[in-house]
């Protein structure tokens, strides 16, 4: 089994730092190269930048909880929890069905990214 964590391209798990502007305060955030990957993809599906899109994120989890202490590994967070969504979408059972503290109906991946900015979550999401 670890032949395949082991032979995974290097580049993927490097870091690699990027400004963002936040309300107009400029944020470093570091992250993988493969979770820059995946924000790409979510971003793209949407229609809309990398950058808009972790504004949108970050709007809105601080509309939930007030703050977020950890922006990096929040994104990170909603990285394996889109990937995650989006192969029980694709599989069904895959993942053991829909967790309770899935935000959206379904579990499907493409509806949590396209709910609207005011959407509420459970104290679990």
């Amino acid at each position: 089994m670890c032949q395949i964590f082991v032979n995974t391209d290097p580049i993927l798990y490097e870091a690699r730092s990027r400004s963002v502007r936040i309300h107009g305060m400029v944020t470093s955030i570091r992250l993988e190269n493969l979770f820059w990957n995946v924000l790409a993809g979510i971003a793209a599906e949407q229609g809309t930048t990398t950058n808009r899109l972790i504004v949108t994120l970050y709007d809105e989890v601080v509309e939930v909880h007030g703050g977020v202490q950890n922006l990096a590994s929040f994104l990170r967070v909603s990285c394996v929890r889109y990937l995650t969504l989006t192969s029980a979408a694709s599989a069904p059972g895959i993942a053991g069905g829909k967790s309770t503290s899935d935000p959206a109906p379904g579990g499907d991946a493409a509806s949590v990214v396209a709910f609207p900015a005011d959407r509420q979550f459970s104290a679990k999401s």
